[in-house]
C-alpha cells in the first residue's frame, strides 16, 4: 500500500511513547490532541516511560552518556511494537538516529530562547558576585562564564518542577531554563527575562518537537504529514547539521540557531570552552532553501567553525570526558533489541 492510500485511510489506534515528566507528558498530550483533530475516530493512547536520563540525577549528562539517555527506552518501545510514535524535545534527540528510525514530523517551533528565572533578581547582570546560578547545559554554562565570570555556575539536574523547587528553596540565586518548557506548562510568569540569542545562542532544535517513528512505517509517516511544519524543519535541520558535523554532544558547549528573515534562512553557530574563555562563532544564510540547501547551510557554518579550530575544542573536551568516565561510574546502557536496527 502506498503512502497516498495510507493518508486517506485513517488509523484505528495509535500509541505515543513519552517520558513521564510533566513537560514530556504535556508534549505527548499536545500531539495526541492534534491527532484527534485529524482523525476523530482514532483511539490515541500515551505510554508513559521512565528513561535512564530521568533516573540519573546526581551527575551531568556529559558524564553518563549524553542526551540519548532520554530517548533510548522510547526507541525500544517503538522497535518492539509497544508504541507507534515517540514525542521528543528535539534538543534532546541525538544528531544521528539509530538505524531503523526516522523523524516522521517536526512541529511548529515554540520560543527557542533561554530564560532567566529568579525569585529576587531581574537579570544575570543584577546578580551579586559569587551568586550561584544553576544550569544543566554546558552551552549555557559557557555563556554565563564568558559574560559574567564573577558568578558561581553549578550543575542543575531533574525535571522542570524539580529544578524550580531547588531554586525556590534557596539552593540557587537563579537558574537558566528553556523558555519553551515554561511557556508550554503555563509557567511563563516565572520568567524574569528572556536571554537574547546574541548573548545565549540556543541549542540545535531548542523549542521544537519531533515525532520519531520506525523507518519502515510509511503508513504512519503519511498520517503524521499534516502535523509537519516545513519552516521549522528546515531551520532545525540546518542547526542539527552543524552539531552533527562537529560531533555535537553534551560534552561540548555547542550552539546552533537558524532564523527566518523573509525568505532567507540565517544560521549562527558557536563552539566554546566551558570556562567561556574561548568562543568561536560563525554565520551564513541562504535564500528560499529546500532540505538539501538547509543541510548545506549547516555544513558551511560547521566548516567555518572547524577552520577556526572547533575540532581542537571538541577533541580536548572529549578526551577530558573519557578520562573522567571511570570516576563518574556511568550506569550501563542496555542495547536496543535487534528489531530496532532491522524493524520487522
Amino acid at each position: 500500500m502506498n503512502s497516498e492510500t495510507h493518508s486517506t485511510t485513517p488509523p484505528a489506534s495509535l500509541v505515543i511513547a513519552s517520558r513521564e515528566s510533566r513537560l514530556a507528558m504535556w508534549q505527548a498530550e499536545h500531539v495526541r490532541c492534534a491527532l484527534h483533530k485529524l482523525y476523530p475516530s482514532c483511539d490515541v493512547k500515551i505510554l508513559g516511560m521512565t528513561t535512564r536520563g530521568d533516573q540519573i540525577l546526581d551527575r551531568t549528562l556529559s558524564k553518563v552518556g549524553g542526551k540519548g539517555l532520554f530517548v533510548k527506552e522510547l526507541e525500544a518501545a517503538l522497535a518492539e511494537g509497544r508504541a507507534d510514535l515517540a514525542v521528543h524535545s528535539l534538543k534532546d534527540v541525538p544528531m544521528q538516529l539509530p538505524e531503523g528510525f526516522t523523524l516522521g514530523a517536526i512541529l511548529e517551533r515554540e520560543d527557542p530562547r533561554d530564560a532567566f528565572v529568579s525569585p529576587h533578581y531581574a537579570s544575570l547582570a543584577e546578580l551579586p558576585a559569587g551568586s550561584v546560578v544553576g544550569t544543566s547545559s554546558l552551552r549555557r554554562e559557557s555563556m554565563i562564564r564568558a559574560r559574567f565570570p564573577h558568578l558561581d555556575v553549578r550543575p542543575l539536574r531533574g525535571n522542570l518542577d524539580t529544578r524550580l523547587a531547588k531554586l525556590d528553596r534557596g539552593d540557587y540565586a537563579a537558574i537558566i531554563l528553556a523558555a519553551a518548557g515554561l511557556k508550554r506548562l503555563g509557567m511563563e510568569a516565572r520568567i524574569r527575562a528572556l536571554l537574547d540569542a546574541s548573548d545565549s545562542l540556543p541549542a540545535a532544535g531548542q523549542g521544537a518537537l519531533g515525532i520519531e517513528i520506525r523507518a519502515d512505517r510509511a503508513d504512519l509517516a503519511a498520517w503524521l504529514a499534516p502535523l509537519h511544519d516545513e519552516a521549522t524543519a528546515l531551520a532545525v535541520e540546518a542547526e542539527r547539521a552543524v552539531s552533527r558535523a562537529l560531533g555535537g554532544s553534551c560534552e561540548v558547549p555547542l550552539a546552533a540557531y537558524a532564523q527566518w528573515q523573509g525568505d532567507a534562512l540565517h544560521l549562527r553557530g558557536a563552539v566554546s570552552m566551558p570556562d567561556g574563555k574561548r568562543v568561536l562563532r560563525a554565520e551564513e544564510h541562504v535564500r528560499a532553501p529546500d532540505l538539501a540547501a538547509a543541510l548545506a547551510l549547516g555544513q558551511r557554518v560547521s566548516a567555518d567553525l572547524e577552520a577556526q579550530g572547533a575540532m581542537d575544542i571538541v577533541n580536548a573536551l572529549s578526551t577530558m570526558s573519557r578520562a573522567d568516565a571511570p570516576n563518574a561510574a556511568p550506569a550501563k546502557q542496555d542495547e536496543l533489541p535487534p528489531s530496532a536496527a532491522n524493524p520487522s
